[in-house]
């Protein structure tokens, strides 16, 4: 039996009119929330707002950003690895509609009580998801 190797992440709750915004990397089967993986020597903070310009182009104030903890789940593209999430808060600017960007194939708004979506949804968002759909104060 193998230990599995730890991803070491950053994770945006990204919420509008009571639903949650998903992304699927190209080449990958399951949506996620927007971030993706802390560079050697990078803080959360500054991973997360490296990966939403990189993601969906949205330009984060680090200022506004609300800490949700660190959550722990099984990687939902790479076998054998499980990720070690930072999970954010970030809300979005009036007017701005996320694209996909860089390495995104496409972007989903769904319904946090039940997430319906074309491919699978990576088990940490669907932590997340459960959380956001059982709780009116989270992640606000």
């Amino acid at each position: 039996m193998t230990t599995p190797t730890t991803l070491h992440i950053v994770a945006a709750v990204i919420e509008r009119d009571g639903r949650a915004l998903l992304v699927r990397k190209r080449g990958t089967t399951a949506f996620m929330q927007v971030g993706g993986k802390i560079e050697p020597g990078e803080d959360p903070i500054a991973a997360l707002v490296r990966e939403c310009a990189e993601e969906i182009g949205l330009v984060v104030d680090a200022a506004l950003v609300r800490p949700l903890g660190r959550h722990h789940a099984v990687a939902a593209n790479e076998p054998d690895h499980v990720v070690d999430a930072h999970v954010f808060a970030v809300d979005l600017p009036d007017g701005f509609e996320p694209a996909p960007r860089a390495e995104l194939a496409e972007v989903v708004w769904v319904d946090p009580a039940a997430p319906a979506t074309t491919h699978p949804v990576a088990p940490l968002s669907v932590d997340l998801l459960a959380r956001a759909g059982g709780r009116a104060d989270w992640p606000a």
